[in-house]
């Protein structure tokens, strides 16, 4: 049949032309833009998943820049702290050169006076002046900000917190009591009772720091034992006191590593009666001795040892590690070090009416992960490193160095200042222990997971997005020549009817 009005071929040339022309555009555009994914008809669901993966890679990135920023803070508080921790060790040097009060004049004390204050000077100054963009880093700028502290907490430190808020509770719950190291020694009589006049009573104490053999004679006063017992106690980590008709014997301090040791190298002949020998304390009551006698002082020749107890305790619910009245956890959202009393460390409950303390604010936070919520935060507590902040309640502080002050180095308490400067030691070289701990594992592994997770969801998103361009060149070969050819086709398809004009001759 042979048609002109209505030219079917024609028609379904166009249409074909049409479909290859749309297809040699869409392989033109995804060759000259590189995704395959220009516009939502592309590919709904890709395009969905696509962007969804633009957006982790974007804010991941930004994480590790968080990250990298948080190096920098963290390297500029390190140096302050490192030039703090020479002054403290340079600080030490001349406590002890001070300490000497023979062949040193009371001008030389005063000179080094002058240095000792000349670095704490300098130590406030670094505290003050150590900055990231203004921003002060050791001066408690960044320590955590505690409320409502229970009068069992004689010392605490915030490490490092996560909270909410309206802050977060801190909860701790004594299990079980810290105790010192003792004996009971009952002599039966408010002074010494021996065999005889030039008999001698040769006793050996011993503690944690060290041991002495100390001699008594006869009527030697109950009082006198103690004395000469704390005398040593420097040395020897153990102090005395009269209890009665006895010497009650204690470690200086608490915990697992002190103890008190007694052995009697001779008895001087002071006999044997139902009340007189070592006893035991009382597990519950430290301040008297057992009913049931340990031995005689006659037996006690191979000696007798007490070792003490560290605390026990729990912080908002985790167990703490603990050395003598100190406690401390360390968990992904809480960081904390309390020290208890000693009534509280000793008393089985709750510390304080409703919580120890209350962290209401402070601490540098830091957005270490793509997600922002309080698990991809890490919060770092940086405490004052201040004079007045370095030492703590027992030792005394820093300050106390300065000229005029109870431990100066020119007619000070030479010994309570090294004390205080050991700790101060320790709290700077545990501070930057921290940092650095943070430093290393937490953002460098925080780099390093980040910096491989960036890499796979960028390939993931790759292989929805990015065109194949060796499918894509041959989807365009292929448009191409199919084009060609139904152009082609619809010039014979438009042509075919003109061949009815022959019809009519």
């Amino acid at each position: 049949m042979s048609r002109i009005n209505t030219n079917v071929t024609s028609l379904i040339a166009q249409r074909v032309l049409g479909q290859n022309q749309q297809g040699l555009q869409t392989s033109l555009e995804r060759l000259s833009t590189g995704v395959k994914i220009n516009r939502g008809k592309d590919d709904p669901a890709g395009l969905i998943a696509s962007e969804n993966l633009r957006g982790e890679i974007k804010s991941t990135n930004a994480a590790i820049g968080n990250a990298d920023r948080a190096d920098q803070v963290v390297n500029i508080a390190e140096g302050g702290l490192q030039e703090v921790s020479s002054l403290l060790v340079e600080l030490q040097g001349l406590l002890t050169t001070s300490a000497s009060k023979a062949g040193l004049s009371k001008e030389e004390k005063q000179a080094n006076q002058l240095q000792v204050d000349s670095i704490l000077q300098t130590i406030d100054r670094v505290s003050s002046s150590t900055s990231f963009q203004g921003i002060k880093l050791l001066n408690g700028n960044f320590d955590f900000k505690v409320d409502n502290v229970a009068a069992g907490v004689s010392g605490f430190r915030v490490n490092a917190a996560k909270y909410g808020a309206s802050g977060l509770d801190v909860n701790v719950l004594v299990t079980g009591s810290a105790q010192q190291g003792g004996v009971f020694a009952s002599f039966g009589a408010a002074s010494l009772n021996l065999g005889g006049p030039t008999s001698a009573f040769t006793v050996e104490v011993g503690g944690s720091k060290g041991s002495r053999e100390l001699r008594f004679s006869s009527t030697t006063t109950l009082a006198k034992i103690a004395e000469t017992i704390n005398t040593y106690t420097e040395v020897t980590g153990v102090k005395a006191s009269v209890s009665g008709t006895g010497v009650k014997l204690a470690s200086a301090e608490f915990g697992s590593s002190e103890y008190v040791s007694v052995k009697v190298v001779k008895d001087g002949g002071i006999g044997s009666a139902s009340n007189i020998g070592v006893y035991n304390l009382q597990d519950g009551n430290f301040g008297a001795s057992k009913t049931s006698r340990l031995s005689t002082f006659a037996s006690a020749n191979n000696g007798f040892t007490d070792k003490g107890q560290d605390l026990q305790a729990t912080i908002n619910g985790i167990q703490a590690t603990a050395n003598g009245k100190d406690i401390r956890i360390n968990t992904d959202f809480l960081d904390v070090a309390v020290t208890l009393n000693t009534s509280t460390s000793q008393t089985l409950g709750s510390v304080g009416t409703s919580k120890a303390f209350s962290i209401t604010g402070g601490g540098a936070d830091f957005q270490l992960s793509s997600k922002v919520d309080i698990a991809g935060r890490v919060s770092l507590g940086i405490q004052d490193v201040a004079i007045r902040k370095l030492g703590n309640g027992d030792t005394g502080f820093l300050d106390s160095l300065g000229n005029g002050k109870a431990q100066n180095v020119v007619d000070g308490d030479a010994s309570g200042a090294q004390k205080i400067v050991d700790e101060a030691i320790k709290q700077v070289s545990g501070l930057r222990g921290r940092l650095g701990a943070f430093q290393k594992n937490t953002i460098g592994a925080t780099i390093r997971s980040l910096g491989i997770s960036v890499e796979n969801t960028t390939a993931a998103q790759s292989v929805i997005r990015d065109s194949d361009f060796a499918a894509e060149t041959a989807n365009l070969t292929r448009s191409q020549i199919l084009s060609s050819a139904s152009t082609n086709i619809l010039s014979l398809a438009n042509s075919q009817p003109q061949s009815v004009l022959q019809l009519l001759g």
